[in-house]
């Protein structure tokens, strides 16, 4: 079983920065794909960003220049470098891990609020 666990969001102003951080654990031999992805109230789920395990980055056009996806594969884990913050940002970010392997499963975080003031 893999667990991820997410730490780091909370309150931050508008034009602000917060660091989200996720460690997966247990039987990982190597992870395919890591992001962050959120759900803001009445919204459905969307991607932030997500990395591969070569470093290849996409991210969504609304954060494009404000935040920054970086992942450490020996330690599996994946960070979520956020800056200049805006309201619309507020959601609940969820680490999603794809393609874990041994046995190639996805799996997820449970969440970390992330609230935006203005």
């Amino acid at each position: 079983q893999v667990q991820l666990v997410e730490s780091g969001g909370g309150l931050a102003q508008a034009g602000g920065s917060l660091r989200l951080s996720c460690a997966a654990s247990g039987t990982i031999f190597s992870i395919n794909i890591m992001g962050w992805y959120r759900q803001a109230p009445g919204k459905q789920r969307e991607l932030v960003a997500h990395m591969t395990t070569h470093g290849a980055a996409i991210y969504a056009d609304s954060v494009k220049g404000r935040f920054t996806i970086f992942r450490d594969n020996a330690k599996n884990k994946v960070y979520l470098q956020m800056s200049s913050l805006k309201p619309e940002d507020t959601a609940v970010y969820y680490c999603k891990a794809e393609g874990v392997i041994p046995d190639d499963l996805d799996f997820w975080g449970q969440g970390t609020q992330v609230t935006v003031s203005s």
